[in-house]
């Protein structure tokens, strides 16, 4: 297995309403435009995932801005091929009406793309340690924290990374809870997260308060996201709103500092990377369980640094995070990152605090560890059927009239 990459890498600041159909065909773009500076016009042919909800993704608008100002066709592909991904792109270039360029790109989630036909800037891969085993063995004999070890690889500079990271992550909370009106779309979904967070004031009872509020902070960021404002991938656009309510939420609640909430991201960051590494973060290739369930999994972690756990508690509430996930599909309706996206993302941020509180006292009688469940998750997601994989064939998508 290859060295882990930085956690810039897995923590993308940008566009929603989707890391793999908006940020990763946006760079692919932006790279082929640079690669063919004399051409005058572009086309982009779109399969699998990102020609089956590209329209609901948005993912033509993306290929177009990142080619302005010169004209590109877009073709959404709905013939079936033998793909090698299920986001594939070809991008051709033309001069004068003469192709003189074309490559072929994968949107493999997050935001990353991989191209043998693309220059993709080479990526610092600080990290040595790929499972999560090797990294317990390594932060324990040493006495140091998930953070301390990633300070160590990535060097003093990757605390004012994180502090931007937080910092976005926070913003997007706040213009999630003041904003109103309807999402863009045809499902014409209402905003609720200013009504969740306004309603708090009725709540008497500790838990419906703690679940109203990490509910609202989640809706506000998975609701810009399906705005296409700014969030931050984690890992995903699609959810994005997991983490960051998790860790805002306890903040409020219990004060912690922004340094801590850095060494929290860091923590979360780990294993996010450990999945995105051993398995996937791509709904297009394992289901909402890579997404949503891989989010839930670094919130939990990242919780875990905040109450000062110990590393096998911290494995342990990531790993209930992911098994409790398994075999969720991603079927989102119309191919918009509204239905059952939003709702998703506050579940998962709710069943993060809990799984913590379940590791907190039963670590010492775990059967799985973080790296079978990650195995396992990888399997599952290539055992679902294609429609289940955000095609918009299936679920929710298929029956939803």
């Amino acid at each position: 297995m290859n060295d882990m990459p930085s956690l810039r890498e897995l923590y993308r600041i940008g566009y929603g309403p989707s890391s793999s159909h908006t940020i990763g065909p946006g760079r692919a773009c932006t790279l082929f435009k640079e690669k063919n500076k004399e051409a005058d016009f572009f086309r982009v042919q779109l399969f699998g995932s990102l020609s089956k909800t590209g329209k609901g993704h948005r993912t033509d608008e993306a290929i177009q801005k990142s080619f302005f100002p010169i004209k590109c066709s877009v073709d959404f592909c709905d013939s079936e091929q033998d793909l090698e991904h299920p986001n594939t792109m070809k991008l051709y270039a033309y001069q004068n009406g003469v192709q003189v360029d074309c490559c072929t790109a994968f949107s493999v989630g997050g935001g990353e793309i991989k191209s043998r036909d693309l220059r993709i800037p080479e990526v610092k891969r600080p990290y040595e340690l790929t499972t999560f085993s090797q990294l317990a063995e390594y932060c324990q004999s040493r006495q140091i924290r998930i953070w301390q070890y990633v300070e160590q690889a990535e060097g003093q500079e990757i605390w004012e990374y994180l502090s931007l990271v937080w910092d976005t992550m926070k913003e997007s909370i706040r213009s999630g809870l003041e904003a109103e009106g309807t999402l863009p779309g045809r499902l014409q979904v209402q905003r609720r997260a200013k009504e969740l967070y306004r309603q708090r004031k009725k709540v008497e009872s500790p838990q419906t308060y703690e679940n109203r509020m990490v509910s609202a902070y989640a809706f506000a960021v998975s609701e810009q996201n399906a705005a296409g404002e700014m969030v931050v991938t984690a890992p995903t656009c699609g959810s994005a709103g997991v983490l960051p309510a998790a860790l805002w939420y306890e903040q409020q609640k219990e004060g912690f500092s922004d340094r801590q909430i850095y060494h929290a991201l860091a923590t979360a960051g780990i294993i996010g990377n450990l999945i995105k590494t051993n398995a996937s973060v791509s709904g297009a290739e394992c289901g909402c369980q890579a997404e949503i369930g891989s989010a839930c999994s670094m919130a939990a972690a990242g919780l875990g640094e905040l109450f000062s756990m110990e590393i096998p508690q911290i494995e342990y509430g990531a790993e209930i995070a992911m098994e409790h996930h398994l075999g969720l599909t991603c079927d989102p309706i119309f191919g918009l990152v509204q239905i059952p996206c939003i709702e998703r993302n506050a579940v998962a941020a709710m069943r993060a605090v809990n799984a913590v509180s379940l590791a907190n006292f039963l670590t010492d009688s775990r059967k799985i560890s973080f790296d079978l469940v990650v195995q396992t998750m990888y399997e599952t997601g290539k055992d679902l059927a294609k429609q289940y994989r955000e095609t918009g064939e299936g679920g929710l998508a298929k029956l939803y009239q």
